[in-house]
């Protein structure tokens, strides 16, 4: 599944990427949590993943605070990003904040986490690229009853939506994702 939803990824046009991200960045806008929240960790869209361009640029215009993702070992911290941040490659190849490490931060001060996903189901459940950096950098949220900071929510195209995807004990279900069609909360 997951080598079939990449390919379906990188099957879009820029256009159609273009149209994506926007539609949701307008769904994204509206929801209380995006409102409330003042520290947003997002990504670099790659390989055919929804962009946050038009998300990161609303944020900076309502004073909110943007974090980038940063590899640490085998989880993620979050870097400041503001239109002025150097960026550099990490050992991915993937864009990430050139600041000091006492700059970045773990998800725990976060209030809202935009994640990228592969596939996604009713439940919250989520599949990765397989390198479990972010089921590692909320693994903190499996020990609570109660949904807690930050709101976990999934960015995606809505054909990635599947009936079930397999969920491992260590997976971190979502609280929601969101694509250009549709606004989908867990059912979890």
């Amino acid at each position: 599944m997951r080598k079939h939803m990449r390919t379906k990824r990188l099957d879009l046009s820029a256009p159609q990427l273009q149209q994506h991200a926007e539609a949701v960045c307008e769904r994204l806008v509206v929801m209380d949590v995006y409102r409330s929240a003042q520290h947003i960790a997002v990504y670099w869209a790659v390989n055919g993943e929804v962009g946050l361009d038009p998300v990161i640029e609303d944020a900076w215009g309502k004073g909110k605070h943007v974090y980038l993702p940063v590899l640490e070992n085998k989880a993620l911290l979050f870097s400041p990003y503001r239109p002025d941040t150097p960026l550099k490659k990490n050992r991915l190849g993937l864009p990430e904040p050139d600041v000091h490490p006492s700059a970045a931060l773990s998800g725990k001060n976060m209030d809202l986490a935009l994640m990228p996903l592969v596939a996604f189901d009713s439940q919250g459940h989520r599949m990765g690229m397989g390198g479990g950096f972010y089921d590692r950098s909320f693994a903190f949220r499996l020990t609570s009853n109660t949904r807690m900071r930050p709101v976990l929510l999934g960015i995606a195209h809505d054909f990635q939506r599947v009936d079930r995807v397999h969920r491992e004990p260590w997976d971190v279900p979502l609280d929601g994702v969101i694509t250009e069609f549709a606004t989908y909360l867990s059912k979890a």
